[in-house]
């Protein structure tokens, strides 16, 4: 009889056991095509945000020097070192790219880097006044401590530069973190145009979808599958497509301005197109849905017996629906604006066609630095302070959503 019951009590434990590896076998291909397709390419990009190696692999001597500088003026080595390598890498026409590294920290670098190196070149031996006071007459530059902290930041194998640099700021000579110079300072300029435009975005999202979802939810049934096609109609249309139509739709002699204008609410075409409002306007088209169905999916789990019940207890109509009603849509409200905010956050077609220069956003710079400047390492700083603001406020909402989860238990 116990060898039953130990039998027994063997397949049930191996029944759980089964269910759960055939479920780990069902997802397996989804994780490894998510791990292969974007967590590797992801990580990747933000790897080299804080990578920087550029200079190691072509002037591995001086490289080498600099690991050991203490920050003050270079050494007579650091300066042979240098003539060293800036002789091998202008036989191997491998210059180039340190002065490209270089110009990212250094105004003037490129030509910095590039003049002097074909001077240093056409030096035959060790002259007799030493390296220094050649590289001196070769340029005054390469007395400032500043041009060997550049060299320093770019000999790897890590630095913060590319990360410090997102949020205007810098390492000057002595290592301590200094705001960059006034023509560096873009990028928190950037960050507050992008949150701004996120932000805006998410309220007028939420005051124009709260009361379509309420009469999704609450209104009459013959009407509401209708509503319900007109909302997801933007979602089965090309995003691109549909931000192309706004293009048409907000031009001078647009659809819009054209009945404003029959309208005689205005004199004279509005600007609606390459700036501001249109951006908004069509960054709000996009996002709509994506608002109105979380209001919605939470509007109709509301029992309409909890508004009877408070104006049953005196409760004026209005008063009812912002002390029982609004407070029950919180979840909603919370979750579609946290989808909302964080989906603008990464826009980059809309901006791109309907915005002008001063209107594009933090993953416009990214693309541009990662086709068109070839600056992977800026391009995945951006990257990186975008994944991490989006990751807090993610915390920040789930954190939220649990304790009212737990009051209202």
């Amino acid at each position: 009889m116990k060898k039953i019951d130990a039998k027994r009590d063997g397949e049930g434990h191996r029944g759980p056991r089964r269910k759960s590896l055939a479920g780990i076998l069902l997802v397996l291909p989804l994780l490894l095509f998510l791990l292969i397709i974007f967590i590797v390419p992801l990580g990747k990009i933000l790897s080299l945000s804080v990578k920087d190696d550029d200079l190691a692999p072509i002037w591995p001597l001086v490289s080498s020097e600099l690991r050991d500088w203490d920050r003050t003026q270079p050494s007579e080595e650091m300066f042979s070192a240098l003539a060293q390598d800036m002789k091998t890498s202008q036989q191997a026409r491998t210059t180039s790219l340190v002065a490209r590294r270089v110009n990212y920290a250094l105004p003037n670098g490129r030509t910095l880097i590039n003049s002097t190196a074909r001077k240093i070149a056409s030096v035959d031996g060790v002259p007799p006044n030493g390296w220094r006071e050649t590289f001196l007459q070769a340029d005054r530059a390469w007395g400032d401590l500043e041009t060997w902290q550049a060299l320093y930041q770019a000999s790897g194998p890590a630095s913060g530069f590319y990360v410090l640099a997102a949020f205007d700021r810098a390492m000057n000579a002595t290592g301590q973190i200094v705001h960059a110079p006034e023509e560096n300072s873009v990028y928190l300029a950037i960050l507050k145009r992008t949150f701004g435009i996120a932000a805006l975005v998410t309220v007028i999202s939420l005051l124009l979808a709260f009361p379509v979802a309420y009469f999704l939810a609450n209104g009459p049934k013959a009407w509401r599958s209708i509503v319900m096609g007109l909302v997801l109609l933007p979602l089965w249309t090309s995003l691109l497509v549909r931000t192309a139509a706004w293009v048409v739709l907000l031009q001078d002699q647009g659809l819009l301005n054209q009945v404003l204008q029959w309208l005689h609410l205005t004199s004279q075409p509005l600007e609606l197109i390459f700036n501001r409002p249109g951006v908004i306007i069509a960054m709000v088209h996009v996002s709509l849905p994506y608002m109105v169905l979380p209001l919605y999916a939470t509007m109709a789990t509301i029992k309409p017996d909890y508004m009877r019940a408070g104006e049953s207890l005196g409760a004026t109509p209005l008063l009812a629906f912002r002390r029982i009603y609004l407070p029950l849509t919180a979840p909603g409200v919370a979750a579609g604006c946290l989808l909302v905010f964080i989906m603008s956050l990464g826009y980059y077609i809309t901006p791109a066609l309907v915005g002008g220069a001063s209107d594009q956003m933090v993953s416009y710079f990214i693309a541009y630095y990662t086709s068109e400047a070839v600056n992977w390492g800026l391009a995945g700083a951006l990257a990186l302070v975008l994944i991490v603001v989006t990751s807090i406020l993610y915390l920040v909402y789930s954190k939220i959503a649990g304790t009212k989860g737990s009051s209202f238990a």
